[in-house]
This record gives structure tokens, C-alpha cells and sequence, in this order.
């Protein structure tokens, strides 16, 4: 049975519904599965031609041991998971007419427009799956930029082994996202607008993982996770690096490029374990806005913790790319004392500087670069100019990213992943485009919805965050479980 362990090295191994369940291990470390899998190019060719969701039952059943999901129930998973995409591909392909064997994956088809649902319909339905098989029930806290609240809202609302507790910086993400947490009306889901929050989610993640750090209080709520530091959301993220490659590539074997808009290395991670599981990919490109915490870390060595810059691609406005921690375990051959002691010393100094050696072990196949929020702008408009196709804010990143890496690249395919819908930011269009009335590209009919729809939240300022969520979630623990 394949077995995971902590990337910190500090428990015993467990099983994969162990580790889904759990979310963190018990010493603040990442589950990683104890190998990764192998894929040929043989198996990659027989693969050709899966839908998506045939591809994921493919890929996740090497990850998941048939004693704890069988074949039928995988299926089934993955069946109820998918069905309110809005698109029969589940991701379909753009290719750009103004740059050569480009491709744009739209990530964005899911509940919530974004590529968060493409983790969270999974992941959200596997764990009321195994809640549900062993009549328990899970808190689950997540803090979101932006599009991870929406979708562990949508995919949790009405689900009753399951409560949702989404906590988002009010000032930092736009109506539409926001909305989208607050207009569902199922008591299960619990958004949390914070004020004053100085590194935005970060300074949120920070508080949640003071309540993880408290065993009585992670017992009594039963918490859990399922942002990016679940496994299960990284594993699930591979699928479509395996899904591009398969529909783009004249032969099977072929190398490619991949771009991804990065914040918390998340999807990225996803991309590089595909990598090293088989994928061909030439290289992958950590694309950063402004705050540029990835574009540290490959052009300086340096994983450091700056000042946030609120910029139009919030999504990334991230400052802390904890799955780092999760890559380095498979690149430096499970050295987990090495990774525990270097998240000591982040967390004690806020900075980590790699040796020349580690970096260039990490560094291999990777390219980085850093888009600011002009340059973001003028890419949207130009795209929508000249091919009446519109970018949102954070696939213009990932685009910027490769025009000003193109040498670097070389002449192989390339996709580029656009992780939102250009509809949850309205005013950031408006400016790109220059224009007072959005095109028809730019609004979706459910966001249009949620604005027909009351809100209901808890409002809280950031310096009483951590004793005021305590008391409203065993307020709501002992109202609806305590009886």
C-alpha cells in the first residue's frame, strides 16, 4: 500500500485517507506520497485520446490504494465531482493567433470560474465521501485570495458532514469574488470578511495555523483543510498538465513549455510532480506579479518573506509559496531533516538562503519572471485588440511571462494557464480596455445571479481575529454538533 509522510520527517507514515482528512500532518509538515509514480511514454500514449475525467481516474488510481477507494467508487467521485462544469471537455484549449503554437488552458469552466474548482470539486467531494462512510464530520478553514473561498463554499455548501469556514482579507479581493462566498445561503458556510489584514491571506493562514498548533481545539472541531497544502488538491492539479500535453503535442515524446501564474506554488508544484513523474515538459515558468516571491527563490536562491503590493492579479498576491517546501522534498532525494530545518528557519527569520549546490538542483527546467500591473494591463488590451479574445488578470501574467522569457524558451509549444474568468474583475478590465461598458467576454451569468442573492457574513477586525473565530466556531460546534 502506497504510504505518505510528512515532508518534515516528524510522524509515522499514514494511509491516503489519513492524509486527506487530515490536511496538515501532526508536525506542521506536507504529506507527500512515500514515491511518486512513473508514467512511460508508452502509458502516455495509450492515454491519448481520455476525456478528462477518464484521464484523472487513470492518473489518481496510481496515487490511491484500491482498499481505501475502489475502482467504482473513484468513479463515481469523479462523476459527481465534474457534473456542474460548463464545458464536456471540462478544460478546453485557445490556441493564439498572434504567437506562434501557443495555447491558452482554460482552467476557469467549474461552479466558480475559476481554476480552484478544478482541485476542490474533487477533493471536497472525497472528503464528505469518507466522512460520510464513517459518520463523521470536519470544521474545514481555508484562506483565500480570492478564488479558493468561492470554491470550497460552492462544493461544501448543503453537505452535512461538512461546515466551511472561508476567511478572506475584506479590502483585498473584488465584490464579485466576495459574493460568491457570502450569497450562499447554506448554514453550513461560514465566510469571514477580516479589515486590516498587512499581508492579506498570509497574515490569515498565519491565525489559522495558530488553531492547528492547539491540539484540544483542532480535536473538538475536528479540523481540516483543503486548500493547497491537502494533498489531495496537488495531486488532483496534475491530471491537467497530463490533459494539455495530450491534446497539444503532434507525437507523444515531444517536449513543451508550460506557464503557470503563481503565488503559493500550489499548481505549480502539480506541474513540476508531473514532471518528475514522466511528463514531458521543457520547462515550467513560475510567472509573478509584482510581489515576486517565486522569481526570488529561481533568480536569487532566496525564499524571503517582502512587504505585500496589492496588485490586479490578487489571486497571487501571495508572499509565502509554502508547496516550495513540498517540491524540494522529491528534488533533494527526501531529505526531510534538511526541509524541517530549513521551515524552522523561515519561520524564525522570514528568510532562507539555498546554497549554490541546492539551487541549482532546484532550478533545473525552471524559468521565473515578474509582471507588473502596466505591463499586465497593455497585454490584456493587446490580446482583445488583436484577436477579440480576452485575458483576465492573472493568465495576462502568465503570458507576460513567456513574451519576455520567449529566447529562453525556445521555439517548442507552449501553454499558458489562465486560472479565472475575466468576469470576477470587472474594474481591472475596464481600465485594461479603457473602456466604461464591460464587453460581452467579461460577464458571466452567475455572477450576474449572486447579485440578485442577500449576503450574509461575519465581519471582524484582523486584531480580534483569532479569539472572535474561536468563539463563533464552537458557538456553532455545540449548536449543531454539541446536541
Amino acid at each position: 500500500m502506497l504510504k505518505y509522510v510528512s515532508n518534515k520527517g516528524g510522524c509515522a507514515a499514514v494511509d491516503f485517507e489519513t492524509a486527506i482528512l487530515d490536511g496538515f500532518a501532526s508536525d506542521g509538515g506536507l504529506y507527500v506520497p512515500e514515491t511518486l509514480p512513473k508514467i512511460s511514454i508508452e502509458q502516455l500514449e495509450q492515454w491519448r485520446g481520455l476525456s478528462y475525467v477518464e484521464l484523472a481516474f487513470e492518473i489518481l488510481s496510481l496515487f490511491i490504494d484500491r482498499t481505501i477507494l475502489s475502482a467504482a467508487e473513484l468513479k463515481e467521485v469523479l462523476a459527481t465531482a465534474y457534473a456542474p462544469f460548463e464545458k464536456q471537455q471540462i478544460i478546453p484549449l485557445h490556441k493564439l493567433k498572434t504567437r506562434n503554437e501557443t495555447y491558452i488552458m482554460e482552467l476557469f469552466h467549474g461552479p466558480t470560474i475559476s481554476f480552484k474548482d478544478i482541485g476542490l470539486a474533487f477533493l471536497v467531494n472525497l472528503v464528505n465521501y469518507f466522512l460520510s462512510r464513517k459518520n463523521q464530520h470536519l470544521s474545514l478553514i481555508v484562506a483565500t485570495t480570492g478564488d479558493t473561498g468561492p470554491a470550497t463554499a460552492y462544493f461544501c455548501a448543503g453537505k452535512s458532514n461538512l461546515d466551511a469556514w472561508v476567511l478572506y482579507p475584506k479590502e483585498l479581493i473584488t465584490p464579485e469574488q466576495e459574493r460568491q462566498m457570502t450569497s450562499l445561503q447554506q448554514p453550513n458556510i461560514h465566510p469571514f470578511a477580516v479589515t486590516g489584514c498587512p499581508d492579506g491571506a498570509d497574515t490569515l493562514d498565519a491565525v489559522i495555523s495558530k488553531l492547528y498548533a492547539d491540539p484540544a481545539f483542532k480535536e473538538t472541531l475536528k479540523l481540516s483543510s483543503v486548500n493547497s497544502i491537502n494533498w489531495g488538491r496537488v495531486m488532483m492539479q496534475t491530471v491537467h498538465y497530463f490533459y494539455g500535453y495530450l491534446q497539444v503535442v503532434d507525437k507523444v515524446g515531444e517536449s513543451i513549455n508550460v506557464s503557470v501564474p503563481s503565488g503559493g506554488f500550489g499548481n505549480l508544484c502539480a506541474g513540476a510532480l508531473a514532471r518528475e513523474m514522466g511528463l514531458p515538459l521543457k520547462h515550467l515558468v513560475a510567472a509573478n506579479n509584482e510581489n515576486g516571491s517565486l522569481d526570488r527563490i529561481f533568480s536569487r536562491g532566496e525564499f524571503s518573506k517582502q512587504p505585500l503590493i496589492s496588485t490586479v492579479s490578487s489571486a497571487i498576491d501571495i508572499l509565502i509559496p509554502f508547496n516550495f517546501w513540498r517540491y524540494l522534498y522529491f528534488i533533494l532525494d527526501a531529505d526531510s531533516q534538511q526541509i524541517k530545518a530549513w521551515m524552522d528557519e523561515f519561520q524564525a527569520t522570514g528568510k532562507v538562503t539555498f546554497s549554490e549546490e541546492v539551487r541549482e538542483r532546484y532550478q533545473r527546467g525552471f524559468l521565473s519572471n515578474s509582471a507588473t500591473d502596466q505591463q499586465t494591463l497593455a497585454l490584456i488590451n493587446e490580446i482583445y485588440a488583436a484577436e477579440d479574445y480576452l485575458l483576465d488578470p492573472h493568465g495576462a501574467v502568465s503570458l507576460q511571462a513567456c513574451d519576455a522569457l520567449q529566447v529562453e524558451l525556445g521555439p517548442e509549444k507552449l501553454i499558458c494557464l489562465a486560472t479565472a474568468h475575466p468576469a470576477k474583475f470587472p474594474l481591472i478590465i475596464k481600465q485594461a480596455l479603457n473602456v466604461d461598458q464591460l464587453p460581452q467576454a467579461a460577464t458571466h451569468h452567475s455572477i450576474e445571479r449572486d447579485k440578485t442573492f442577500c449576503q450574509k457574513v461575519h465581519l471582524c477586525e484582523y486584531a480580534i481575529l483569532e479569539p472572535a473565530l474561536r468563539s463563533a466556531m464552537l458557538t456553532n460546534w455545540e449548536l449543531t454538533k454539541g446536541q
